[in-house]
């Protein structure tokens, strides 16, 4: 390890290699995070991680980098764009409920095997430039608490939302943490522009954003979508409309995400038409086409089962049509119960329970998607 550099001429080094690595933005925090500690073992307290219980389990030491990965002396946080260029309009697909909304974070390449190849290769060129020293990477891979992270090290604020946000960023990005066991300078943290701007809690569907920077995961369409593996509680499906996997509602309202670029890096380029897809079309995918269409894609963690329970939901709150009818009527004896539940949910939406399709208008169901209130 060469000693003889300041730590401030390390650190940036390290954030021209970064940046060289084809990161956005790349920043320095320490790893103190002791008041963040206390917020998140209230929000444990409250039960808001829902069935996350790998949370809970790792308790303090999402807090403590130092536990974590013994050692640890800085944090480097990246950034990097996700937003697909070329997508289609988030208000279109939103507002057509045959279509499938999918978040745009989602439409490409899985993030965490683009972010950890990149991290990797930042940490290897750090070590042959300045010789062996302890390392992690991290991706939403492990109990870190990123967004405190790179609050910390000034890449943005925490929003109302629970997101990072930057002035000059948005909040449409990924960040991928390198716990080094280096004495690198620090950089300091930026203090908040939400003001009295509270949009994204009323754009929230669910009302998942309790209070401002206050959220209660259970109620999170990204949550019930992705996470949970469950029957989505009934309450939530209307005003889950057609979002299938996760939900960009909070982002899409929040004014500085103008100021948001779309990603360089073409692995987040829309794949497979999942910018705007028909619930119908995906909902005949058979479990070898949602493996090999969805291979190198984050939505394939959920696996086939979730895939379907959630476009059941979507078909339920879709005009009613014969292909909507015919569709859900084709998986209504699923060998999956949790599939087969929410197939039933749906066609009684449309008041089908077991009638022909083709004998019913085509008129959307009734209670048409809706914000759910507290």
């Amino acid at each position: 390890m060469d000693t003889g550099r300041s730590r401030a001429a390390l650190a940036q080094h390290v954030k021209r290699w970064g940046l060289e690595a084809g990161f956005d933005a790349v920043a320095v925090s320490g790893i103190d995070l002791a008041r963040e500690e206390a917020r998140l073992l209230e929000w444990l307290g409250r039960g808001w991680h829902g069935a996350m219980d790998y949370m809970a389990r790792h308790g303090t030491r999402r807090a403590r980098p130092a536990e974590l990965v013994p050692g640890t002396a800085s944090v480097v946080t990246v950034r990097m764009n996700y937003w697909p260029g070329g997508a289609r309009g988030t208000d279109e697909v939103l507002a057509d409920a045959s279509l499938a909304y999918v978040s745009r974070y989602a439409v490409g390449r899985d993030y965490h095997k683009v972010m950890r190849a990149r991290l990797q290769g930042l940490a290897e060129r750090m070590a042959g430039e300045l010789g062996e020293f302890p390392y992690r990477v991290f991706t939403d891979s492990a109990p870190v608490m990123e967004v405190a992270l790179a609050a910390r090290a000034g890449l943005g604020w925490q929003g109302k939302h629970t997101l990072l946000l930057s002035r000059d960023a948005g909040s449409y990005y990924f960040l991928g943490e390198l716990f080094v066991g280096l004495d690198l300078a620090k950089d300091e943290p930026v203090s908040g522009h939400c003001g009295t701007c509270e949009r994204c809690i009323a754009a929230c569907p669910t009302r998942a954003i309790v209070a401002p920077y206050q959220l209660d995961a259970r109620r999170c369409i990204s949550y019930l979508t992705i996470e949970h593996d469950g029957s989505i509680p009934e309450e939530f499906r209307v005003a889950m409309g057609n979002r299938i996997y996760g939900c960009d509602d909070c982002q899409l309202a929040c004014p500085w995400n103008k100021f948001a670029h779309l990603a360089v890096a073409p692995d987040f380029a829309v794949r497979n038409g999942l910018d705007a897809a028909s619930l119908v079309t995906l909902f005949s995918w058979t479990r070898e086409e949602f493996e090999s269409r969805l291979e190198g894609s984050a939505i394939r963690r959920i696996g086939y089962t979730r895939w379907l329970r959630n476009i059941a939901v979507a078909l339920g709150n879709a005009p009613s049509s014969p292909a909507v009818g015919g569709a859900l009527l084709s998986r209504a004896d699923d060998p999956e119960p949790l599939v087969r539940e929410h197939v039933a949910w749906a066609l009684s939406r449309h008041g089908w329970r077991g009638r022909e399709p083709a004998q019913r208008p085509s008129t959307p169901p009734p209670d048409a998607p809706r914000r759910v209130d507290s």
